[in-house]
């Protein structure tokens, strides 16, 4: 099942051309890695999908993004972003207990009863891992954790509100090699129930755990093909550049 379609994607900021005529489909339930070096449109590329460029003034976009053959632009923006959630470079916990950190999307969205928001945390954390880490301490404070862990609470943040597809920007960067393994982990079984998008710096997280990867080069997309294809014989030399880290 296609879950996107993007079709003749051309954007803007200001007089800047950031992504151009980009065309390609994610499969639900995949992993689509998306890898590139620095302004090579990737991120611009994943923020699109949930319109979080809308925010920016100077953004200007032609083309279309359909999400179930929907045009994004015609849906709700509060209901797009509930459907499709994102998770950012640097974890970002809010000033509450680790339980209500999970809740308060759960709560926005009108959910009162305790034993279902009960219910939703619990399984929001296990799906992102967390949850044997810290259960015994629900009640203390989202800044206690670790970097790691404060990362794996803002994906079971997400996940809580039922999204059906997770973006993820660099979710790794500032991790360590432990840390990173267990949110690689968390992907990889996500992928079960949900479609993710991952750009990543990390060509080796990309080989990993993308059952595709697209490579990007100064806003147009040069490749999208199995992962092990890219990585192994890809068809275009810059992507074997890239790869091989002869560039980025």
């Amino acid at each position: 099942m296609v879950k996107f379609e993007i079709h003749d994607l051309n954007i803007w900021f200001a007089s800047t051309q950031a992504l151009k005529q980009v065309n390609l489909e994610i499969q639900a339930n995949e992993i689509l890695s998306v890898i590139g070096p620095s302004n090579s449109g990737k991120t611009t590329f994943l923020r699109t999908l949930n319109r979080l460029n809308d925010l920016n003034a100077r953004f200007r976009m032609t083309g279309a993004v359909e999400l179930e053959r929907q045009d994004i632009r015609g849906i709700n923006i509060e209901d797009l972003r509930r459907r499709i959630g994102m998770v950012f470079a640097l974890p970002l916990p809010l000033p509450l207990s680790i339980f209500e950190n999970v809740a308060y999307g759960i709560r926005v969205y009108g959910e009162k009863r305790k034993k279902v928001l009960g219910h939703k945390v619990e399984e929001a954390l296990q799906q992102a891992y967390l949850w044997e880490e810290v259960k015994d301490r629900l009640d203390e404070s989202a800044f206690k954790l670790s970097g790691g862990q404060q990362q794996r609470l803002c994906i079971a943040r997400t996940l809580a509100v039922g999204p059906e597809v997770i973006l993820f920007d660099e979710p790794c960067s500032g991790l360590d090699p432990i840390s990173t393994a267990k949110v690689e982990d968390a992907m990889i079984k996500l992928k079960e129930k949900y479609t993710i998008v991952l750009v990543t710096n990390n060509v080796k997280q990309a080989a990993r755990v993308g059952d595709r990867t697209a490579f990007f080069l100064s806003g147009e997309l040069i490749e999208l093909d199995k992962t092990e294809k890219i990585f192994t014989a890809p068809c275009d030399k810059r992507t074997d550049g890239y790869v091989r880290g002869e560039f980025g």
